[in-house]
């Protein structure tokens, strides 16, 4: 047990019993405990294998390279369709945590296994992302803009185009693409 990730432990919330059991069974496999994003993360080396979150209506645990378990028993969720790697396995009780301990622990040891093995998944290209049709009329009239979001790393350009194409409406995607010109200009991404 790591010292830094006890105040998630010891806080008052809806999973605390939760969180101390899933905690119990990851230790139980060897990884190391850690404290990143707020969470605790289990790890193996310098790798993140598994993390422990909590949400309203569950808490989970959050495989890194999820996509690539072979999850026999079918209970590892895609949190969002962007969602490449990562998948989760959730819990609103205790009880359905000890009634698959045994699963969480195999999961967690081929969790172990792909990474010793240095596999990873394969992620989606930037060119495999749909341009926004109002943003690529933007792009086709501003050369320089053109020049800036083409400068800008790979993941910054995935953050704009899947922020500018979650509108339904064209004026809110309008809206979005016009707001955040500027920002692609000076090279910055949706969140400097």
């Amino acid at each position: 047990m790591n010292p830094k990730a006890d105040w998630f432990f010891n806080r008052a919330t809806k999973w605390k019993d939760e969180y101390s059991e899933l905690r119990k069974i990851i230790l139980d496999c060897g990884l190391t405990e850690e404290l990143k994003w707020g969470c605790p993360c289990y790890t193996v080396g310098k790798s993140n294998i598994v993390v422990i979150h909590g949400f309203k209506e569950y808490c989970a645990l959050l495989f890194m390279k999820g996509a690539l378990l072979k999850d026999p028993e079918g209970i590892l969720i895609q949190q969002t369709e962007n969602v490449q790697s990562a998948r989760q396995i959730r819990f609103d009780n205790i009880q359905q945590i000890l009634k698959c301990k045994s699963t969480i622990k195999a999961y967690i040891k081929e969790a172990v296994a792909i990474d010793k093995a240095g596999l990873k998944v394969e992620l989606k290209k930037t060119d495999d992302y749909k341009i926004p049709a109002e943003f690529q009329s933007v792009l086709n009239d501003m050369p320089e803009l053109q020049t800036a979001f083409k400068a800008l790393t790979p993941g910054r350009q995935r953050g704009y185009l899947l922020f500018f194409s979650a509108p339904k409406k064209v004026k809110t995607r309008e809206l979005r693409i016009e707001k955040h010109l500027q920002k692609i200009l000076d090279g910055n991404g949706l969140d400097d």
